[in-house]
């Protein structure tokens, strides 16, 4: 790294805040005295106004001696610096209670931020619940610019007639089109009418921006002229691709930088001189990417992270080892939720991400928020136990607390004595001048009890006692925080046992033990500030500024000229921190260049190698992170980055542990230092440990457990078979290495425990996550890689569902068929590293683009077949008639590609490539007018990537076994079936008795009008249920056939659905079913069918008819709307075909969500079987030869009713070059059914509008046709179905009624959680 080096300034106080929700930390580091650390409440509105001003306040009068007056205003002559965190913008997103902006952006894109990426964010909510946005009006502006090249045609760059076509240069360096420059009077007339509606704060947003500003920047100067006092400029706030994300980030900028500069405008007018004063303090605040800058240039969006970037600055400059290079997870668990962070040696960071609802495109430090803490709500359901996401917040708090609050994480803490009543602050009950309510706790923990005792002796278990049944909590609650734990490290190719552990936050120390064990740790750091770390992270923060632009270059041809864009941005950076005062600091500079596989959209922002070149850079991270490289494409640069550094004069000592170590003579605490005996209860039995205050424990001192240590602000407990060293600056705690289990020990038989199943249920679906991760990350292809079309899952010995983690709905007990069909074809005859390959619709396949690998894995001495794990992934092109796939016209199997019933993928350990060669290239191709796959490269890396995959989930498998014991993990596997299996029959024999004991039955209509039609019997006596479709249609000579796998998922989703709660899904979901489906109907037509859109479009009509069937809400659109296009190959200008000049696209496409008791439709979402997200504006213009002309809601087109169903949506793709095109959708005839007198929702259409004569044409549902240059396809997708008759009279009640069960949770999401529920 360059720097440029100039000398420190003089040193004075220094004070570093953190203002949380709840309370405000305060550091004061005075220069040769001890630091003064000051906690108070983060409002106190009896006491004082500001608490960061009552803390500095407070600092300076320990500090100086001298008594300053609350009100007068603080002198801060003797302050250096103020380094500053603040929960402002993160709480007024999370309560939207700041004042909205209006978005303004180009025509035709009015609902871009309403639709975003079409995704739903739950994926079994049928009340589909979206996150309101931060704008009330939207101005759409007259203007229009787009990419002329697309990175997969380059038909344009031959265009011998290129210079005729006046194009501009982007900022990244692309040739730009103007096809309508800004109408400027236009614009001022919509700007002057919002500020004359009272908006004062703008956030633009138009199309391309990210290389081509000038027209946002025009706009920007006319809302300045008109008087606007916030305008976010996209291109200016964050200048990368991607539309969607691009504006939700200057629409937050917009809502939250008002806010924020309001409070920084309060916080100034309490020192002399505004904190303007050259002679008085430095004020600077930390963003969201670990840096600070002054509080001139604080904005809301780099605000929303401030307080948990200042812990990871925190622990990665106290507890990273800079000799051994240890990496560190952070582990900072508060009273909601938990911090989960990892460093090692680099700070991390990610470019997007979602929190409270909101896409945010902006460097922030990569932190993943699980909704687990000390509030967690404890709760048992089904027979198992619950910790969270539900918290019990600061009122009424846990039932500890005396406010009539529910059992929680920190009850069970006191209950088993980790908490001691008479070392907490008696600041409880009405009052708030009472201890905690250890009695309360108890009662309310064995009022639980009798209903878990009751259930445990009813199936022969063994009873627990109230300590028991707290531990189990304890064991639930720490798996809880452990399953993301092990997302965010396995996701990135670590292992979390190479990791030390640095717990900070008021909770941590109460489970940094339990945590670290339970992740294969054996050593944790609690810095001496860990309970106010976040503070001190400000103290040690540096002053950062980091610029980029777009970039649109291939690496290896222009290294010169993004050595000049780097020096050019870090000049600029280096400018700017000058004027904010640092040009007498040492600056240091960092390089990144934002690189990407041609042809991938995954992009790794790539730090300049100290040794190397930028590709080697590449390449090295591309196979870290993925397992492979893809040797002969072109590495693309997206953005190049400059991150400018003002170092720190606070300093932490370098941490070395060995030298620690050395320099303390480790050996037994005094038995003198034992400040008391407590009662706690570890493993089962109560335990008399010794109670320390730390402040009494002197460096060298090792404490053995089980003991207690405390300090001023929190509980540290040390486990049993662990010791904690005191060094200098930290409690270090060694755990002791647990012995493995041998896979064939023989554990003694016993009945289910509850908590051990509830654990047991989190380790099973944290199997099948970390092997979706594992996919992701090896994946080639966008369909996987991007687009997420994958599931993965682990199956019992016979070949049933254990686990699935739930990617896509349609893939949900579908997958149970294939793996069943190959166990018993190869019964015995499998060996130890052999892989099965299928997509056959008769082996359980459901169309045959989703190819299912499955592995058999074996016990340790390789005879007995103990687990099998499958991945199922989409792949793009598996060859056919037409490219991708998915033809509309297909009518026999053949016709849609690779036809694979059972093959050895993988024998004896290789890797049959000549295998895949053949059944997906030579054998399709041999059917008349059909192709071999097109992309046999893609499907060859994607199936090693399945592979992989699943040789992870059988690793994660083992030691699970080594941990467990076999007999204890396959006891739990049979059980967790029947667990789910219960939770089904019960809901059955409910639904029974609330619908009279009528057969429920229900009949619809494709749009060639093939009925489909069900009965659902229920036998109220054991809650079986029979799902009769005798009745539905024959097989259609057409591709929309599903094979019988397919309405068992529907079934599955449905059921999941009506539940409404979280319980397992597998294979005994579906235990207490029998099915009818009639042979050669279309829900289970003949082997050789064509069923290509059977798996996307009929599945969502076969759940429009299970949910009649129950009138559990009105019917959705329906269908998902698959559009598609591209070309074989190209030719160059003599006729020969250009060698991989082919390329493909498809997408599905929202439309309108259902309405039902008590709640509106959503307008432009997906729903139920699918949940893909949509591709960004910006991307499918970069990308291919289009222009997308429109993106909006169409008004109306949801069915009336007492609740209204969504809108579809309106997309219009204009073309810019020949290629053929193919749309597969459904209820073009048939309407969205509404229920209870609801209206039925609008039918979708299609449209082919010609360049020529402008002819409007309808193209019908299903149809594959070819597009000239210049052509539009217009698409108008379905609305949802109304929900009750409408009545005037309750109108306002039910748009109350409708406003509460829409609300949505708004808290930080888990990173992991979001992947998996927006997947597809």
């Amino acid at each position: 790294m360059p720097f440029v080096e100039q000398p420190l300034q003089g040193a004075g106080i220094r004070i570093a805040i953190d203002r949380g929700g709840t309370f405000t930390d305060c550091l004061g580091i005075v220069p040769g005295e001890p630091d003064i650390l000051v906690k108070l409440l983060s409002n106190d509105p009896t006491n004082y106004s500001d608490a960061p001003t009552e803390g500095i306040r407070r600092i300076l009068e320990q500090a100086t001696g001298v008594s300053i007056p609350r009100g007068e205003k603080i002198d801060t002559s003797d302050i250096e610096s103020i380094k500053m965190g603040t929960t402002v913008a993160t709480n007024a997103l999370l309560e939207r209670n700041s004042t909205k902006c209006a978005l303004v952006v180009t025509k035709g894109f009015r609902d871009l931020l309403r639709i975003g990426d079409q995704t739903r964010p739950k994926l079994f909510d049928l009340n589909i619940r979206r996150p309101e946005t931060l704008f009330d009006d939207v101005l759409e502006i007259d203007e229009r610019v787009t990419l002329h090249d697309s990175t997969e045609d380059k038909s344009t760059l031959r265009d011998p007639k290129r210079d005729s076509h006046d194009l501009e240069k982007g900022v990244g360096g692309e040739a730009i089109r103007v096809l309508r420059p800004l109408d400027r009077n236009h614009a001022r007339e919509g700007l002057q009418s919002l500020f004359d509606k009272g908006v004062r704060s703008l956030a633009i947003t138009l199309i391309n921006s990210y290389t081509f500003p000038n027209h946002e920047l025009q706009v920007a100067d006319i809302a300045k002229e008109i008087g606007f006092t916030q305008i976010s400029v996209s291109s200016q706030i964050f200048p990368m691709i991607r539309a969607i994300s691009r504006g939700y980030s200057a629409t937050a900028d917009a809502y939250l930088t008002p806010l924020t500069r309001s409070y920084i405008d309060g916080f100034r007018e309490g020192f002399i001189g505004g904190l303007e004063d050259s002679r008085g303090a430095r004020c600077e605040f930390m963003q969201s990417d670990g840096g600070l800058v002054g509080w001139q240039h604080f904005s809301g969006l780099k605000a929303i992270l401030s307080g948990p970037a200042g812990g990871v600055v925190g622990f990665s400059k106290t507890c990273f080892d800079t000799k051994r290079k240890k990496p560190v997870i952070g582990f900072d668990m508060g009273g909601t939720s938990t911090d989960v962070s990892r460093y090692a040696g680099t700070l991390e960071h990610t470019f997007e991400s979602i929190t409270a609802g909101v896409t945010i495109q902006s460097p922030q430090l990569e932190i993943d928020t699980v909704a687990a803490g000390g509030g967690s709500i404890l709760s048992y359901r089904n027979g198992l136990f619950l910790a969270g996401p539900e918290s019990a917040s600061a009122h009424p708090g846990p039932a500890a607390y005396r406010k009539g609050g529910p059992l929680t994480v920190t009850d069970a803490n006191l209950v088993l004595g980790r908490l001691q009543v008479e070392y907490f602050p008696k600041i409880f009950g009405k009052h708030e001048n009472e201890p905690l309510d250890y009695e309360g706790a108890k009662r309310a923990f064995e009022e639980l009890l009798v209903t878990v005792n009751r259930d445990l002796s009813q199936t022969t278990g063994k009873t627990k006692t109230v300590e028991e049944l707290a531990l189990g909590f304890l064991e639930v609650a720490n798996e809880t925080m452990c399953r993301p734990i092990r997302s965010l490290t396995e996701a990135k190719g670590h292992r979390t046992s190479d990791h030390d552990l640095a717990v900070f936050g008021g909770a941590g120390g109460q489970a940094a033990c339990a945590i670290a064990a339970n992740l294969g740790i054996d050593r944790i750091l609690v810095h001496r500030y860990s309970s106010v770390l976040s503070a001190y992270g400000m103290a040690l923060a540096d002053v950062v500024r980091d610029v980029q632009e777009p970039c649109s270059a291939l690496l290896q041809s222009s290294l010169d000229e993004l050595d000049e864009r780097l020096s050019s941005l870090e000049k600029n950076a280096a400018e700017q921190l000058a004027n904010d005062g640092f040009s007498g600091q040492t600056i240091g500079f960092e390089h990144f260049l934002n690189l990407r596989y041609e042809g991938s959209d995954t992009t790794f922002m790539v730090s300049r190698p100290d040794q190397g070149s930028w590709d080697e850079a590449f390449v090295a991270e591309h196979k870290r992170q993925f397992s492979f490289v893809m040797p002969g494409r072109d590495i693309l640069v997206e953005n190049v980055r400059v991150r400018a550094t003002a170092r720190s004069p606070s300093v932490e000592p370098e941490f070395v542990l060995e030298e620690q170590l050395t320099g303390c003579s480790p050996s037994p605490v005094s038995t003198k230092k034992i400040s008391d005996h407590v009662p706690v209860f570890f493993e089962n039995r109560w335990t008399t440990s010794p109670l320390y205050h730390l402040t009494k424990l002197a460096k060298g001192d090792v404490v053995d457990g089980p003991a207690i240590i405390l300090d001023n602000t929190q509980t540290i407990v040390v486990a049993p078979r662990s010791k904690a060293t005191i060094l200098e600056r930290h409690v270090m705690i060694e755990l002791e290495r647990t012995t493995s289990l041998t896979s064939t020990e023989v554990v003694a038989p016993r009945t289910v425990d509850p908590v051990e199943l509830s654990v047991m249920a989190h380790r099973f679906m944290s199997i099948a996550e970390q092997m979706g991760l594992a996919l992701q990350k090896t994946s080639v292809s966008v369909n996987i890689k991007e687009r997420l079309d994958f599931s993965c899952a682990l199956f019992s010995p016979g070949g049933r569902l254990v686990a699935n983690a739930p990617h896509v709905p349609v893939h949900l007990g579908s997958m149970e068929q294939a793996v069943m069909y190959q166990h018993k074809k190869y019964l015995g005859q499998l060996r130890p590293g052999d892989v099965i390959v299928a997509n056959h619709p008769i082996s359980g396949g459901t169309h045959l683009p989703d190819i299912t690998c499955v592995t058999p894995v074996f016990d340790h001495a390789g005879e007995t077949i103990i687990f099998y794990t499958a991945s199922r992934g989409h792949h793009q092109e598996i060859g056919g008639i037409l490219p991708g796939s998915m033809p509309a016209g297909s009518v026999e199997l053949h016709e849609e590609g690779a036809m694979i019933v059972s093959e050895y993928l993988v024998r004896d350990g290789v890797f049959d490539e000549e295998l895949v060669t053949r059944v997906l290239l030579h054998d399709p191709a041999q059917y008349a007018g059909c192709s071999g796959t097109r992309k046999l490269a893609d499907n060859i890396n994607d199936l090693k990537a399945q592979v992989s995959a699943n040789a992870k989930g059988a690793a994660l498998v083992a030691d699970l076994i080594a941990e467990r014991g076999l007999a204890i993990v396959h006891l739990n596997m049979h059980a967790i079936t029947s667990n789910a299996e219960s939770c089904v029959r019960e809901f059955m024999k409910r639904t029974y008795h609330e619908t009279g004991g009528k057969i429920l039955t229900a009949l619809d209509y494709m749009d060639d009008g093939t009925p489909i039609k069900l009965a659902i019997t229920i036998n109220p006596d054991d809650g079986s249920a029979h799902f009769d479709f005798t009745g539905t249609g024959e097989e259609g000579y057409h591709s929309f056939n599903a094979p019988q796998a397919i309405a068992r998922s529907a079934t599955l989703y449905v059921l999941r659905c009506l539940i409404n709660q979280d319980i397992p899904l597998n294979e005994g979901c579906l235990r207490p079913l029998t099915f009818t489906i009639p042979e050669g109907s279309i829900l289970n037509p003949s082997p050789y069918a064509a069923v290509c859109a059977g798996n996307p479009i009929t599945s969502q009509r076969v759940t429009d008819v299970v949910i009649r069937a129950f009138e559990a809400c009105a019917a959705s659109q329906g269908d998902c709307n698959v559009f598609s296009f591209g070309i074989n190959g190209d030719n160059d200008d003599t006729g020969n075909p250009i060698p991989n000049s082919g390329f493909g696209f498809g997408e599905t496409i929202c439309g309108g969500s259902g309405a039902g008791p008590g709640w509106h439709g959503t307008s432009g979402v997906h729903i139920h079987m699918t949940n893909t997200r949509i591709t960004d504006p910006e991307l499918l213009e970069k990308r291919y030869p289009v222009l997308l002309r429109e993106f909006s809601i169409r008004d109306g087109s949801g069915g009336k009713g007492r609740w209204s169903g969504g809108n579809g949506i309106r997309r219009v793709y204009e073309f810019y070059r020949d290629m053929n095109a193919s749309i597969v959708s459904e209820r073009r005839v048939t309407r969205p059914y509404g229920m209870l007198g609801g209206e039925d929702g609008s039918s979708g259409v299609n449209y082919i509008v010609k360049k020529v004569g402008g002819r409007w044409c309808r193209l019908g549902g299903r149809k594959d046709f070819a597009v000239q240059k210049g052509d539009c396809f217009v698409i108008d997708t379905p609305g949802g179905g109304g929900w009750g008759t409408k009545d005037e009279a309750k109108a306002d009640t039910d748009e109350l009624e409708s406003a509460k069960r829409s609300a949505v949770e708004r808290r930080f999401v888990s990173q992991f959680q979001l992947a998996q529920e927006a997947s597809n």
